[in-house]
């Protein structure tokens, strides 16, 4: 049986990334793999529900030495500069969790820590790294990826610009998938539009902008009666709610927690409609497609477009256009049936690009090809 470790930052995140991740294992636990998840940190309960099977391991499982080790253990740690023992301490559970996991495949997510990584250089041909943002956001972010072999993109955007920059990898094109299509459409005839999303301090996902756009709706009558739900929870969220207020948009923009009952949220609206400033492949999206919901989005360099056909599906507005962004979002709010026709090509998409089934067979193409290699 072959044997599959992922490395992520957090699962405990509850991020459309930590979603993908537990997806994805449990489909491979399915399809016949064990499997094993390396969280680097785990800062509270995973949020989403891992199959029985895949095996969840994380730093803070270190096991405490004992007896003289633990004596060297201790000299060793207050010696040494905090930053470096971590270090040295996460490399050590790593390599041990390698060793006994003895796997075939290392899928990595990780954003932040190429070190876990560049301990394995004798493994570099079996090691696989997705990314999950575009070109531009790796830049700033000051990432590497020279130290991999094989790299996954969720598009072909960027394709051209990773090429460039890395000519000694092999690039494939692997999206996101949605473990299950519902059979369920959502009712267009409520006036309700909804955005999920994390509320990080970055506002990557544009909630800010997002409220700005519905401040420019609801100086108009003819949309008192709507509401727009925002779904999430971050460090941004009281400045979110301050900027709500101090528009008076308190009565219409309701403000709701994470869930893991994601359907109810998507079901509660007639219409979908995404700020972010950058992307990689937003699972909210296909999500919302897959409840055959219309969807509205900036056209950022990566993300959206993968998703929505413009004027089909939904609509793409040029980024940071929030005047266009409103019209258009008036447009679908004025005419229910443009958002059930938009809203059933949505799902056409989804089904016919990101199932389950679809996806899944990408990757074991994948593998077989790695391991012909």
């Amino acid at each position: 049986m072959k044997k599959i470790l992922m490395i992520y930052d957090d699962i405990s995140y509850g991020g459309g990334a930590e979603r993908v991740i537990c997806n994805f294992s449990n489909s491979l636990i399915a399809s016949g793999y064990e499997v094993m998840v390396f969280s680097i940190t785990l800062n509270k309960q995973c949020p989403y529900e891992y199959h029985q099977e895949v095996v969840i391991r994380f730093i803070k499982e270190n096991v405490k030495p004992k007896g003289l080790a633990k004596v060297l253990h201790e000299i060793k740690r207050l010696i040494m500069p905090i930053k470096k023992w971590n270090e040295i301490k996460k490399r050590a559970v790593f390599k041990q969790a390698i060793n006994e996991f003895n796997p075939d495949f290392i899928i990595c997510h990780t954003h932040f820590d190429n070190s876990l990584t560049k301990i394995l250089k004798k493994m570099q041909d079996k090691i696989i790294k997705v990314v999950h943002n575009s070109f531009d956001a790796y830049e700033k972010w000051q990432i590497d990826l020279s130290i991999y072999k094989n790299i996954v993109l969720l598009s072909n955007h960027d394709i051209d610009k990773f090429k460039t920059e890395y000519p000694n990898s092999n690039f494939y094109i692997i999206p996101n998938f949605i473990p299950n299509i519902s059979n369920l459409n959502t009712d267009y005839s409520k006036k309700c539009v909804v955005s999920i999303g994390s509320m990080d301090e970055s506002n990557r996902k544009g909630f800010l902008r997002l409220i700005d756009i519905w401040k420019l709706i609801q100086d108009n009558k003819e949309f008192k009666d709507w509401k727009l739900h925002i779904v999430g929870d971050g460090d941004l969220k009281e400045q979110i709610k301050t900027k709500i207020d101090n528009l008076n948009l308190s009565n219409s923009i309701i403000l709701k927690p994470f869930t893991k009952d994601v359907e109810s949220e998507y079901l509660s609206a007639s219409i979908y409609a995404m700020a972010s400033h950058f992307e990689g492949l937003p699972m909210v999206l296909i999500e919302a497609g897959s409840y055959a919901l219309p969807i509205i989005a900036f056209d950022i360099a990566t993300g959206p477009s993968d998703i929505i056909e413009d004027e089909k599906s939904g609509f793409l507005i040029e980024d940071n256009n929030l005047d266009e962004y409103a019209n258009k979002l008036k447009i679908l709010m004025q005419d229910e049936s443009l958002r059930a026709k938009m809203g059933e090509k949505s799902k056409e998409i989804v089904k016919n690009k990101f199932s389950k089934e679809v996806v899944m067979k990408q990757w074991m193409e994948l593998f077989g090809k790695i391991n012909k290699e």
